[in-house]
């Protein structure tokens, strides 16, 4: 089993919350997770 990466490993838990408080399928919340993650991302670090 390949070791994931640290941004893989983002996707899966964004993912997981997604899942647990919201009735979407495992690749909708996954496709969600990689956007929220996007937006997450391009925010300053002074503002996060």
């Amino acid at each position: 089993m390949a070791m994931k990466t640290p941004y893989e490993q983002r996707v899966n838990r964004v993912r997981d919350v997604l899942r647990t408080y919201s009735e979407l399928d495992d690749k909708t919340a996954t496709d969600l997770a990689v956007h929220v993650l996007h937006a997450l991302d391009t925010i300053p670090e002074k503002i996060r």
